[in-house]
């Protein structure tokens, strides 16, 4: 069971910034592939992004591609996501997650996720 703590969400304006942390437990960020996934008020969770093991590949849903940017620091075992020019849709509780099967954005397919942080964009 990997340990994930995510940290750094905020009440921020649209076109506002913030930059999102993830503590996992030992091994977890260097041999997984590591996503944000995030929850809507009302909706179902849905990918974010993700970052292969090796960082060699990233991913991104078409929402936040240009916006977000996800990175990784195995040797910390920390996963972030700077998330620039935020707007209100973005509001969610977002999750760091992780898998080892290599590629997907499905967000089903991360196991475990952490315990969330809330990140709210007023307009």
């Amino acid at each position: 069971q990997a340990q994930l703590v995510e940290s750094g969400g905020g009440l921020v304006q649209a076109g506002d910034s913030l930059r999102l942390s993830c503590a996992a437990s030992r091994h977890t960020v260097t041999v997984y592939t590591m996503a944000w996934l995030r929850q809507p008020p009302g909706k179902e969770r849905e990918f974010v992004a993700g970052v292969s093991w090796n960082e060699v590949d990233t991913y991104y849903s078409d929402s936040v591609k240009g916006r977000f940017t996800i990175s990784r620091d195995n040797a910390n075992d920390s996963v972030y996501l700077q998330m620039n020019n935020l707007k209100p849709e973005d509001t969610a509780v977002y999750y760091c997650a992780a898998t080892l099967k290599y590629g997907t954005t499905f967000w089903g397919d991360f196991r475990p996720w952490g315990q969330g942080t809330q990140v709210t964009v007023s307009s």
